[in-house]
């Protein structure tokens, strides 16, 4: 028996070629694969295994010289936010606003984060889901919806969009604003004027929501939903519900504008957290934040995941409801309006959507055999299949 040389030799410069090949494509894709793959794998068996986030505490907590400081704490690491108010309305959930007589009916408190040139996303809002007439004399339901604010960002165009925000809340009475630039790397002051002015001027809400000003909210639903957890056993305590991200891994892409540096997150994975585009609170979970925007360092300028690091602070755990879409938007159908609560991504047709979102024959053609047959085969032909991304998850097709 010989063996052919000549042969071993091929084979081998093969594999030689075939090695060095796979190692150029994993160098060229390394941030992709490591994004996508790695940081998962790692922030996954950190978070399942590992599974303490006991560090947050004592790498976000203030020193005890900040603690008592009602008007917040400024330093450059951790400035809290308590910036001096542009535009407020004390008296928003007082009584004797049309709504209702007392002060302890409201049922839920709607934050919309909003940047200052949004002036049609706002009336878009007012128009549709977040006018507050329509949900009481529909509905009978008190809710009071305010829009968060900052200044606008650009020096040259802050004068003339101030002054046209100050007539826009002359004619509507629902802004919010405070001093700090209006930028994505400041949400999270945008998040603590959220629950610093519900406690401040609207601790009796039973519900506090979060959303973006391009989601859309079904709130004959949403409103459904909120009294049936309080008329649960539960009484609707330690409710924080919404699309949850579990443990998801720090953005380390230096062109991500999620980047978060090592200085800023040394760790491999966050605390749960839902998603920022739109989650509820119950009254004493908003509560619950609220302290804890006093003892931790908001230098964490993600706010949805800064939300995530007050709540694990606080012993609070976020629950998943299928129908907040988090970053995602539903696809149009009557099947899937009978049960949403929230969508993404919609800034031009607000109008067209809730009008065929709250049509009365969506609920008239639900119920029995045959109507839910076919709307659980028309939800998984939209949320089950693959050419449909980034919306409700395919378990949504079987509630």
């Amino acid at each position: 028996m010989f063996m052919n040389f000549r042969r071993i030799r091929k084979c081998q410069c093969m594999q030689l070629l075939t090695t060095g090949l796979l190692l150029c494509v994993v160098m060229v894709c390394w941030d992709e694969l490591d994004h996508h793959v790695v940081s998962h794998m790692r922030s996954y068996t950190y978070r399942y295994l590992v599974n303490s986030y006991d560090f947050l505490n004592s790498s976000y907590a203030l020193s005890s010289s900040h603690h008592n400081r009602k008007d917040g704490y400024y330093d450059a690491d951790g400035r809290l936010g308590n910036y001096p108010y542009l535009i407020n309305h004390p008296g928003k959930c007082g009584g004797g606003g049309g709504h209702g007589n007392s002060r302890d009916d409201v049922l839920l408190l709607l934050f919309v984060k909003s940047s200052p040139e949004n002036f049609e996303r706002r009336k878009a809002i007012r128009d549709t889901w977040g006018n507050e007439n329509f949900v009481w004399s529909e509905l009978g339901a008190s809710v009071r919806l305010v829009f968060a604010l900052g200044v606008h960002p650009d020096v040259g165009q802050r004068s003339r969009v101030q002054r046209e925000l100050l007539q826009e809340d002359q004619a509507c009475g629902d802004l919010i604003q405070q001093t700090f630039l209006d930028t994505f790397h400041n949400l999270t002051s945008k998040l603590i004027l959220q629950f610093h002015w519900g406690h401040e001027y609207c601790r009796q809400a039973r519900f506090l929501m979060s959303a973006d000003d391009d989601v859309f909210v079904h709130m004959p639903n949403l409103v459904k939903y909120l009294r049936q957890l309080l008329s649960s056993q539960s009484g609707a305590k330690d409710l924080w519900v919404g699309h949850v991200h579990r443990g998801a891994p720090p953005v380390r892409r230096k062109d991500s504008k999620y980047h978060v540096p090592h200085d800023l997150y040394p760790w491999p994975s966050y605390p749960d957290y839902t998603a920022g585009a739109g989650y509820v609170v119950s009254g004493d979970v908003a509560a619950k934040i609220y302290h804890a925007t006093l003892l931790l360092k908001s230098s964490m300028y993600i706010d949805d995941v800064f939300m995530g690091i007050c709540a694990k602070a606080m012993g609070v755990s976020p629950q998943e409801h299928m129908y907040f879409s988090g970053e995602g938007k539903t696809p149009y159908h009557p099947c899937i309006y009978y049960h949403m609560i929230t969508s993404h991504g919609h800034t031009t047709d607000v109008h067209s959507l809730w009008q065929a979102a709250t049509d009365p024959t969506v609920y008239g053609n639900s119920g029995g055999f045959f109507s839910n047959w076919y709307c659980t085969t028309v939800k998984v032909a939209l949320l089950c299949l693959p050419y449909y991304q980034n919306t409700y998850s395919c378990m949504a097709a079987f509630t």
